[in-house]
């Protein structure tokens, strides 16, 4: 989420045009189930050379979309979950000409994740078999799955390397994911506040999400497109969640200005606290822009990653060893307690053992987990240096 007072609004690259690659093969996904093909939503910056040899391939957090920059107005079959927050890229002040992923040297693609809501097959999307939503009976996906839909989706626009692999948050699951089981298709990989493993904290606030969307009454076991939304469950998720995104600073700082007044939530409990008001003004306006079966499929994800599991190599070491010809820059956030600055030193430690060289860096902020999102000044120079190396 951003702050009020970013400039990012009035910095607006371009308008930009969603495109759509459908995939018309039968995809089998970890679990066993099958697709019948799929539809990725992304959008693309910049130019492929010649060589296309200068493709970044940017993974997004949680809860993002393929929109990474410029301003998109409508994304076709998203209706009414793409909102005014949607419309400005959530990396607007890192992707473009001279930016961080300069759009003058690099051609950046960034794709909605395969289960999402943004234009993406999804459980939100026909299933082709029945004329309905898949609902319920989308399948259980895992991060090599998104990887997966990903490689397919270059191989369609004829890239056979990356120069890069860029991730936030979840999506430096991705990146790390990609780097070990394509090694020969990543040159630079950049996980961003993120982890080689799914840690105790983050497998207890997870369990917290989901138990709250599914003990909504209106989730109904996940079909509930044919009427009300679990919108209560929703927005405690993002309640649960959003505390780890901020610094306790941050939170106290922004809800200093949040308005208070009656609330129809509760009808013993009375709000009388900004910090109150400011959280669930979160839940509210999460529900307006996402779906719960989506966020249910992504949480899941992140709760069962297993980087040796999912991409079937025995140790850390034999995963690692294949990587020796990649670069590596790691980035901690000092005040992150979404993926705690440990994870990361553990990751870069990792690294250097299997001989893969690596840069850890570590931002020093106040903002926590959501600085990648706020402080393009403190990550713009070191993915400069980083992106701008030969290859």
């Amino acid at each position: 989420m951003r702050d009020a007072d970013t400039a990012s609004d009035l910095r607006i690259v371009k308008n930009v045009e969603t495109q759509f690659f459908d995939y018309p093969a039968s995809f089998k996904m970890r679990s066993g189930d099958v697709l019948p093909g799929f539809r990725l939503a992304y959008e693309t910056h910049g130019q492929l050379n010649e060589r296309k040899d200068n493709a970044v391939l940017l993974f997004h957090a949680l809860t993002g979309s393929h929109h990474a920059a410029g301003f998109t107005e409508r994304v076709e079959g998203v209706e009414s979950l793409w909102n005014q927050e949607c419309q400005i890229g959530w990396w607007n002040d890192f992707v473009g000409p001279g930016l961080a992923l300069d759009t003058n040297r690099f051609f950046v693609i960034c794709a909605n994740y395969i289960g999402g809501c943004y234009g993406s097959t999804g459980p939100r999307s026909i299933n082709p078999e029945t004329g309905k939503a898949w609902g319920a009976s989308f399948p259980h996906l895992k991060i090599a799955d998104i990887v997966e839909s990903q490689t397919l989706l270059l191989d369609h626009l004829g890239i056979d390397s990356l120069h890069a692999a860029v991730g936030n948050s979840v999506g430096g699951l991705l990146s790390l994911t990609m780097a070990i089981l394509y090694p020969q298709r990543v040159k630079t990989v950049v996980p961003v506040a993120s982890s080689v493993r799914t840690t105790l904290l983050q497998r207890t606030t997870t369990l917290e999400q989901i138990y709250a969307i599914e003990n909504d009454p209106n989730f109904k076991g996940g079909d509930y497109y044919e009427g009300s939304p679990p919108n209560a469950g929703l927005a405690l998720a993002r309640m649960i969640s959003h505390k780890t995104f901020i610094s306790l600073k941050t939170l106290e700082r922004r809800a200093a200005d949040e308005l208070r007044g009656p609330d129809d939530h509760f009808s013993w409990y009375q709000i009388d606290h900004p910090v109150e008001s400011y959280m669930l003004h979160q839940g509210r306006k999460f529900v307006e822009r996402f779906d719960a079966n989506t966020y249910l499929r992504i949480l899941e994800a992140w709760q069962r990653w297993d980087i040796l599991a999912e991409t079937g190599i025995e140790s850390l070491d034999s995963a690692l060893a294949n990587c020796q010809h990649q670069n590596y820059l790691v980035f901690s956030i000092s005040t992150d307690v979404c993926f705690y600055p440990d994870e990361q030193a553990k990751l870069a430690e990792a690294l250097k053992s299997a001989g893969v060289n690596c840069i850890h860096i570590t931002v020093h902020s106040d903002k926590g987990h959501d600085s990648f999102l706020l402080e393009p000044e403190l990550f713009t120079p070191h993915l400069s240096y980083m992106l701008g190396r030969p290859g």
